[in-house]
Parts: C-alpha cells; sequence; structure tokens
C-alpha cells in the first residue's frame, strides 16, 4: 500500500501576527489570536511537532512564549533575524525529519516565498487561513497512539540526552554504556498495529524498502502461519524512545524472506540500527534457513544498505531501478553491541 501525501510530522510557526496579535518589538501587549493554544496542543496531542521560525529578540519572544504558557511546546525554536528558510534548515536538521514532512505558517506572503524558493518540499500555510488547520488532511493521522502523544516528551528527552553527551568524557561506547539502553524484541499484537502502521509511513531512513502497511493488512500478516512480525522498543535511563522498528519475514520452505525492516531515526545515534536485523539472522540460521531479503534504494535509506552490506549480503538480483533482492547464507553473524541489553520476549 503506498502512500500519495505524507502526514506532516512538524508545524513551524511565525509568532507576530501569527500566533498572537501584534509586533512584539513594537509593543509588549500583544494578544495571542483567538483558539491558538488549542491548535498547539491538539497537533501536540496528534504526535505533530510544534517550532518557531521567527524574525525576534529570542530572550522577549521566548518569555512571552512563557507567559502565555506554550514554551514546552515549541522544539528547537529559531527565534533571530535569519532568513525563514535557514531557520527551518537548522530545525530541521535537529529534529532529524524529511523536510517533505513540514508545514510554515506565517502571516507574510514574502517569508512564505522566501522558505518556499529554498524548501520546495515544505507546505507554506498563510496564517489568516489558521482556523482551518486541524482540518486539513495532512494534519489527521489516520490512529493517534501512545507514541503519537509522547512525541514531543521524547524529543525532550532526547535534548537531555544529547546535552549530557557533548559534556561526556569518555569514548562514544563509554557513553552508550551509561545510558543504560534496553532494546526488547517481541511478536506484535493486536495493540500494536497502530503504531506499526504509523511506523511504515513515517520512517523513511532507516528503512529497507519504503513498502506502507495499513492496519488490517498488519493484522492479517501477524496472524497468518506463513510470517512473522516484529516489533522492538528501545528505554534507557532517561525514558522510553517508544516502539521504534518493525520488521515482516515470510517462512517459505527453503529460506526466511524478510520483506520489511525499519528503524525510527530517533535512535541511530545509539548504535541500535543492526539488533532486530541480527536477531532475525540468527533465527533464520536456528531454523536451518538462509536469509532472503528485499530491499529498494533511495537517496534516503543509504545508511541501511550500508548496514545490510556489514552484515554479510549479497546482491542477488538487481532489476536497475534500485531494487534488490538480497541474500545471506548466515556464515557470519555480528553480535548483538554489548552496551545494549537485548531482551526478547515471545
Amino acid at each position: 500500500m503506498e502512500s500519495k501525501v505524507k502526514d506532516v510530522k512538524c508545524v513551524v510557526w511565525d509568532l507576530d501576527n501569527t500566533i498572537w496579535d501584534g509586533v512584539l518589538s513594537e509593543a509588549d501587549c500583544v494578544k495571542l489570536k483567538p483558539g491558538i493554544k488549542d491548535i498547539i496542543l491538539e497537533l501536540d496531542q496528534r504526535g505533530i511537532l510544534n517550532s518557531i521560525a521567527s524574525k525576534n529578540n529570542y530572550d522577549d519572544a521566548f518569555s512571552k512564549l512563557k507567559e502565555f504558557g506554550l514554551d514546552e511546546y515549541f522544539l528547537y525554536p529559531e527565534i533571530s533575524w535569519n532568513p525563514k528558510s535557514v531557520s527551518i534548515t537548522r530545525i530541521q536538521k535537529n529534529l532529524n525529519i524529511g523536510i517533505d514532512t513540514f508545514m510554515f505558517v506565517d502571516d507574510q506572503l514574502f517569508e512564505l516565498d522566501e522558505v518556499k524558493a529554498c524548501h520546495g518540499e515544505v507546505e507554506c500555510f498563510q496564517a489568516d487561513n489558521y482556523m482551518r488547520l486541524l482540518t486539513l488532511e495532512r494534519l489527521n493521522p489516520r490512529f493517534i497512539t501512545i507514541d503519537s502523544k509522547m512525541r514531543r516528551k521524547m524529543y525532550l528527552d532526547d535534548i537531555r540526552r544529547h546535552s549530557v553527551e557533548e559534556s561526556f568524557e569518555g569514548t562514544p561506547e563509554a557513553f552508550l554504556a551509561s545510558l543504560n539502553l534496553h532494546f526488547i524484541i517481541s511478536p506484535a499484537k493486536e495493540e500494536d498495529l497502530k503504531r506499526a502502521e504509523e511506523l511504515t509511513f513515517r520512517t523513511h531512513q532507516l528503512n529497507a524498502t519504503g513498502v506502507t502497511y495499513d492496519y488490517n493488512e498488519l493484522l492479517n500478516l501477524m496472524n497468518s502461519d506463513k510470517h512473522k512480525l516484529y516489533i522492538c522498543e528501545l528505554t534507557d535511563r532517561y525514558g522510553s524512545y517508544g516502539k521504534i522498528g518493525l520488521a515482516l519475514v515470510e517462512i517459505l520452505d527453503d529460506c526466511w524472506y524478510l520483506k520489511l525492516l525499519l528503524m525510527s531515526c530517533r535512535v541511530i545515534s545509539r548504535g541500535v540500527g543492526t539488533i532486530l536485523m541480527t536477531y532475525i539472522m540468527k533465527e533464520t540460521k536456528k531454523a536451518g534457513k538462509i536469509l532472503i531479503a528485499d530491499f529498494k534504494r533511495t537517496d534516503r535509506n543509504k545508511q541501511m544498505y550500508v548496514a545490510y552490506k556489514f552484515a554479510n549480503f549479497s546482491v542477488k538480483e538487481d532489476d536497475g531501478n534500485g531494487n534488490l533482492v538480497m541474500i545471506n547464507d548466515l556464515s557470519v553473524i555480528n553480535e548483538f553491541p554489548p552496551y545494549i541489553n537485548v531482551e526478547i520476549l515471545e
């Protein structure tokens, strides 16, 4: 099942005459636009992140946001005199999500045009129509999961981790060991399927095929004797990263066929990208089979391709359009990283 239009993952807001009425540098008595706070909180509950690209004095603007009780809802706010396109580039880099999943809201046509000229994939939205935002299809995810509602908190936890990491004296491996990382692999249950569908639609960097599955397709696969559907979760001493990985294996007479493997881009820096793959390789070898895997090469998933090659996969078939069938005889299987506690639930 292919997705035609990606859901928006982050709404970037201007401030003056967008979130509030008035220009802060001209008068301190700006007021929130009617209903704007409810819109921001509802987006947050839907798992859609909020940020800011505003030409303003940072301390004054952030103080005003705090006064309105909104400061905690904006991740990596860019409040400076930079072009809005530069601010959005910085936000995108910090959030590590695709630029084509951003929406920019501003009252000035010049600012909207400037962003559109630099970031053609960003949806630019005129602030005068802000009351329509919650009705837009791209801002209405099919499911709202536990992970959705916790998404902002997960990013805030990541900010805390990165702050500690920057001041950590020691090797990267020592830092990862200090996190008490716990990686849990389990067969997907029905209560996992909404998040599983969400993962197939939202994950692009660490995604082997880019194939999407809806809830009913996943339910049928979960109940199939010929398939195994695995989901995984990551936690550390700061909290849970949520359900961050998914794999689908078809059980054939002569092999296990890996049809889907993906991992949330939020955990790239935690060195867990290959754990689910390694587990499947071990299980396949235990079953006395070889492992075949589909792979679709894109500009976004180069890191995943490197992971497959590092895991000793070789190309069996190549249609010349980036669609590969890969094979692994399982003669070499890397061990799980020593700094991660891997738990397997049956």
